[in-house]
């Protein structure tokens, strides 16, 4: 199923232009070598592009058009007009003088073959040249200039003659194309993607972009050991993919890769996404759901608010609109080895999807303090929640970043660990301004909101609800009382109760709970007003007579909460403190 939704993305690709057809790919280039009519270098161009990463701008290899590159899985096999310094001058940085010799050796014979029967004068200039390159002259070819160091460290050449690339020559095309289809075929089969009887690709095209991986890429589909073998079928024809399936898959999924725009990454998962129809507007809307930008947060609501109405998807205001009966697809890759891992694989419509997105966001709303603006937390930035601010790895864990995203977009629960992996974090930080560190922030209270109304199947609310009678919930609220009446009474205070009890009130409430109010009668004795001190009494004694006795040996407080409980105090005591700063922010009014 994979392989046959990309090769039909290739298809829409293809059509519109956007990837080569078979025989032909893309490659990043670093240098142009310039041809004089006898074949000789008389220049070598830069063909770098200055490209902002950040707040940095770099200089990253151009993307070109070039014959298709072999697949290199071991020993000598030479690409037509692009490849490295060992296949274009038998030489590197490897210190294996021999084997780069014979990788020349290699490549002038592909070349000088595919090439013979070419009478044009481009043709001409690239066979002059390996007939009369001197591998040994390399190290002082004076035209290599201050470049010489990095054209042998592997970046990929092409051949330039009067100002054009060797490989947009009309000629040249022909003969490549000719040398293809003229190649030893292999056996032919039923292909499984297609459905229809094709030469089966024994090896792979390897798939590049996805961090992790070597710099040669990875293979999606491929067998080498003899315990994967059935039938005494060798390396991918135990899977039988044709070679236009194999090659179509594999554009269609490098050419994804490449799309920074629309590719995401959660944790070590590679996330590309498109639609059956190819247009990229759905990738878009996509993208910006997954990671909400402040500039598209109203975007998002307007999308919202046409989905409740069962109206056409346009964000934009333009004459492209969006069906929600559109097929859209989301594939999820992780490194392994040399291989990849294929860690879900999601497909529905495109408006089930929006909808589940939309589920999920509502279960995340949550009261904000001032400074945060943002109601919708992208995907990444709820799974940085979970992570310890002061590694030095700062991904969420592998498995449930997966799990996490495939609940979102499908609308199942959210794995276990999520939940878990936020009351760690909460447990085991203390606020920390000088590090910008928080103990309990409005991205964990959310998490900890939307998994106990969907997992839990909780009615929480938004902001504080005072007829909210569970005992977990009131005592978050209490204990947020408690700290309140400490800094009133203490105005200067660094530390509260929170830095030093509230592990163990969320906890173990009978433990700590008659502690908190003994300091409790302290710290109210220290606040002058008579009217604030009547106050806090007041509410204390409304949270009181909301506590319902669940454990007679230990009166009023239960010994010990549950997981789903210890989430509702965090609850309880998140609406508190937001309710009293959205007051006194009304009383400054």
């Amino acid at each position: 199923m994979i392989l046959q939704a990309l090769t039909d993305y290739y298809e829409k690709l293809a059509e519109a232009g956007k990837v080569e057809r078979p025989g032909w790919g893309t490659a990043k280039v670093s240098y142009g070598l310039n041809l004089d009519d006898n074949g000789i270098i008389t220049s070598v161009v830069l063909l770098k592009q200055e490209n902002e990463r950040g707040k940095k701008t770099v200089w990253v290899p151009q993307l070109l058009k070039v014959p298709e590159p072999v697949k290199r899985a071991s020993g000598i096999s030479a690409n037509f007009l692009c490849d490295n310094s060992s296949y274009f001058f038998g030489i590197d940085r490897k210190g294996k003088p021999e084997r780069a010799e014979q990788c020349f050796l290699a490549a002038k014979e592909k070349h000088l073959q595919i090439l013979k029967n070419c009478t044009g004068n481009a043709a001409r200039s690239v066979i002059s040249y390996f007939e009369n390159w001197d591998i040994r002259s390399a190290e002082e070819y004076a035209v290599f200039g201050n470049d010489k160091e990095e054209l042998f460290s592997g970046v990929n050449l092409v051949f330039v003659y009067k100002g054009k690339y060797v490989q947009e020559d009309p000629e040249i095309q022909e003969a490549w194309e000719y040398y293809r289809d003229q190649k030893e075929e292999g056996p032919k089969a039923l292909c499984m993607v297609s459905g229809k009887i094709d030469t089966i690709a024994r090896i792979h095209t390897a798939i590049k972009g996805i961090p992790g991986i070597q710099p040669s890429g990875a293979l999606l589909v491929s067998f080498n050991e003899a315990s994967f073998q059935s039938y005494a079928k060798e390396q991918s024809y135990n899977a039988p993919v044709g070679e236009k399936a194999m090659y179509s898959y594999t554009t269609a999924l490098n050419y994804m890769l490449q799309d920074d725009r629309h590719r995401s990454i959660i944790g070590d998962t590679t996330v590309v996404y498109w639609a059956q129809s190819g247009e990229s507007a759905y990738q878009d809307l996509f993208a910006d759901m997954m990671d909400p930008r402040p500039e598209t947060q109203d975007v998002l609501n307007d999308t919202f608010k046409r989905m409740q109405k069962k109206m056409y998807l346009d964000p934009d205001d333009t004459k492209d609109r969006l069906m929600f009966a559109e097929r859209f697809y989301v594939l999820g890759l992780a490194p392994n080895m040399a291989r990849l891992s294929v860690r879900f694989f999601y497909q529905d419509s495109f408006g089930n999807i929006l909808k589940n997105m939309a589920d999920h966001y509502e279960n995340m709303n949550l009261c904000r303090p001032a400074w945060d603006q943002n109601r919708y937390l992208g995907v990444w930035r709820m799974l940085q929640e979970t992570v310890n601010k002061k590694s030095k790895e700062k991904n969420p864990t592998p498995h449930m970043a997966a799990a996490a995203f495939r609940a979102v977009l499908s609308g199942s629960a959210y794995p276990a660990a999520l939940y878990t992996d936020v009351l760690r974090r909460i447990r085991v930080e203390q606020d920390d301004d000088e590090n910008h560190i928080k103990k309990i922030t409005p991205g964990r209270v959310a998490i900890i909101k939307a998994v106990l109304r969907r997992n839990y199947k909780k009615e929480v609310s938004v902001e504080l609800n005072e007829n909210n009678t569970n005992i977990a919930y009131v005592l978050g609220r209490e204990f947020a009382l408690l700290e309140e009446i400490q800094e009133k009474a203490n105005p200067e205070i660094n530390a509260t109760i929170k830095d030093r009890y509230f592990n163990s009130a969320c906890t173990t409430p009978a433990v700590v709970f008659p502690i908190l109010f003994r300091l409790k009668n302290s710290h109210i004795k220290k606040i002058k007003s008579n009217d604030m001190k009547n106050h806090y009494e007041r509410k204390l004694g409304e949270l009181q007579n909301q506590i319902i006795v669940s454990d007679t040996q230990s009166g009023a407080y239960p010994m010990r909460l549950s997981l789903e409980e210890q989430g509702m105090f965090i609850l309880g005591y998140y609406h508190q403190v937001q309710s009293r700063f959205q007051k006194e922010k009304k009383e400054e009014k």
